[in-house]
């Protein structure tokens, strides 16, 4: 993007955000004059098409509302049931936010929507410049196999998606390390995929500019594989020569097309990655890396303590926010700490509406989780004073409060609860700035408490702090309410370690009790209550060996999970998630604190 291309990405910004209401309002009336004769809308339209008579009978409703539609879409009954485009396709969602993959009805509309996504690179040029004249971008990319349905519809993830578009294929050498095939092999074996790509990363180094992954998650996951195979990587660049075990056909071919021998190479990583300490590891192993890509908000925001030592003052650019229901936001300020990001909505999207949630907004950062200046014996009581209060339209959310996310889209989704909570923090323009704050109904819960994601990350923020000083990094966390006794209890995952080295030095079980006693601190008045009953019995913490989490991730993976979309569950539902867990434990903590 040269810098006249940039500069007209920026202009088309405040084009948008200036005239959000007009856009908003055009778009709505488009979606239902195009869709008010289907089965769905007919019910509740009537033939009218207005804005008020839609928002007066239209239902808000969830995926469980309208899957018998997608589902008989699915089975071979015409599209136009729920919406009048044709159908492409289906997204599939990742399944590991909040249960089941879901179906969501994809078009032709999306490919011309997702191209002004590129704005975002607007935002980004305007503080490291043109990305694509200054380099290559070392970004580890992952696809999943097609479903097809009965219908002979193909479902595929949103990524998937992308990388499959001609547009990503015919631009993929010029911009990105990987080689095409080596994306595409992941769909048969991940493995193979990640490690083709860490080596055509490594042999391109000099010319990566950006290094990343969708997801913070994902990255890291790849920086544990380089600890584990950088010497066999290092002999295969020494060597030219690709290890036996790569058996994909197009990889080992794409490859090797890149490979040479080169032994100065070899011995400049060898010799990063022989230190002790892996602090700054992208920085050296990358050194003209400008910034790192992935979503670091919300759920991932548990891994940037983690990446900043890997990256040592590299900015984490989380540039956008998009969900398998809808393209709705970007970043525009790319330097913001992962912590303090907003998302500026793009009115021409989707039609976007907000359901006030009755409780007093949290705002959320990896140092402190605090309730908008309200005591935490008070911010968890849920408030009645607007119960019944209808949905807002975008450009009248109010700063400080707390929203459900809705679209309506020409995809047949109309007034759908995407599951997302939000905190409204600025205008842009007279467009709204949102952060995320977490999903809807990721709770835990033994008895009348009810423990959001959030709650449960300020709590475990909280813990791990008596860790930081004694040279630990947390890698990730998760939890479930163990009810097999009375009563029950909370029990969270922790995944360690030490800041120096691989191996986790012998943990000190009266620091990891104290862990524990912090979290129930954290919890709030709600837990409290509780504790002093006896409803609840004292929280558990596990801590298991590493590579843990990424045997979890390797389970929903195989469960169906897209590896570029993967988030790790805040809480876990499945039996078979939590025996991965279970069976990787060394060590057992409980608090030891007396509810005052």
């Amino acid at each position: 993007m040269a810098s006249h291309g940039y500069e007209a990405g920026l202009k088309m910004i405040e084009e948008l955000t200036t005239n959000a209401q007009k856009i908003q309002q055009q778009l709505l009336e488009e979606i239902l004059m195009k869709n008010a004769g289907t089965e769905y809308l007919s019910r509740f339209l009537n033939g009218q098409t207005d804005k008020q008579h839609f928002k007066n009978n239209v239902p808000i409703v969830t995926y469980e509302d309208i899957k018998p539609y997608i589902d008989r879409i699915a089975n071979g009954q015409p599209s136009n049931i729920l919406l009048a485009e044709p159908l492409t396709g289906f997204f599939r969602s990742s399944g590991t936010s909040g249960g089941q993959p879901k179906l969501i009805p994809a078009t032709a509309e999306f490919g011309k929507k997702h191209a002004l996504l590129t704005l975002y690179l607007s935002a980004i040029a305007k503080h490291f410049g043109d990305i694509n004249q200054a380099g290559k971008r070392m970004e580890l990319m992952f696809t999943k196999p097609d479903i097809e349905t009965p219908s002979g519809l193909k479902a595929r993830s949103v990524t998937t998606t992308l990388f499959k578009d001609n547009a990503f294929r015919s631009n993929a050498s010029k911009l990105y390390t990987s080689p095409i095939e080596t994306i595409y092999c992941s769909e048969s074996d991940p493995k193979q995929s990640m490690y083709c790509q860490l080596l055509a990363g490594l042999i391109q180094r000099d010319e990566v500019v950006t290094v990343g992954s969708a997801f913070a998650s994902t990255l890291l996951r790849a920086i544990k594989f380089l600890e584990g195979n950088w010497q066999e990587l290092c002999s295969n660049i020494k060597t030219s020569q690709l290890s036996d075990w790569i058996t994909d056909s197009e990889c080992r071919t794409a490859v090797s097309l890149i490979m040479k021998p080169n032994s100065e190479l070899t011995d400049l990583i060898e010799n990063i990655c022989c230190l002790k300490s892996w602090e700054g590891i992208i920085r050296k192993l990358w050194p003209k890396a400008k910034y790192v890509k992935a979503i670091c908000t919300g759920s991932m925001i548990q891994y940037t303590a983690e990446l900043e030592f890997y990256c040592k003052g590299l900015p984490l650019v989380s540039g956008l926010y998009v969900c398998s229901e809808a393209i709705c936001g970007i970043n525009l300020e790319p330097l913001s700490k992962p912590s303090d990001v907003s998302y500026t909505f793009l009115p021409n999207m989707a039609y976007f509406e907000f359901l006030h949630v009755n409780k007093d907004c949290l705002t959320n950062s990896q140092d402190q989780v605090q309730f908008n200046g309200v005591p935490d014996h008070e911010s968890i009581k849920m408030k009645s004073k607007n119960e019944g209060t209808a949905p807002v339209d975008l450009v009248n959310v109010k700063p400080g409060q707390c929203y459900e996310l809705l679209v309506t889209t020409s995809t047949g989704l109309y007034r759908y609860r995407v599951g997302d909570i939000l905190l409204a923090t600025d205008f842009h323009n007279s467009t709204p700035q949102f952060k995320f704050v977490e999903r809807q109904n990721v709770i835990l819960s033994i008895d009348t408490d009810k423990t959001s994601e959030s709650d449960l990350l300020k709590a475990v923020t909280e813990a791990k702090s008596l860790l930081d000083p004694l040279g630990f990094i947390m890698t990730a966390f998760t939890s479930y309410g163990d009810t097999s006794s009375t009563p029950g209890h909370y029990v969270v995952f922790w995944e360690l370690k030490a800041k120096e080295g691989n191996n986790i030095n012998e943990l000190d079980p009266m620091t990891m009790v104290e862990c524990c006693s912090r979290m129930e601190q954290s919890l709030g008045y709600a837990y409290e209550s509780c504790r002093k009953q006896n409803a609840i019995a004292a929280l558990e913490i596990r801590v298991v060996k590493q590579g843990t989490f990424d045997a979890l991730m390797d389970y929903y993976v195989s469960q169906g999970a897209s590896m570029s979309q993967y988030k790790t569950p805040s809480c876990i539902k499945s039996k078979e998630a939590l025996k991965i867990l279970d069976s990787r434990v060394v060590g057992k903590y409980f608090s030891r604190r007396t509810p005052l």
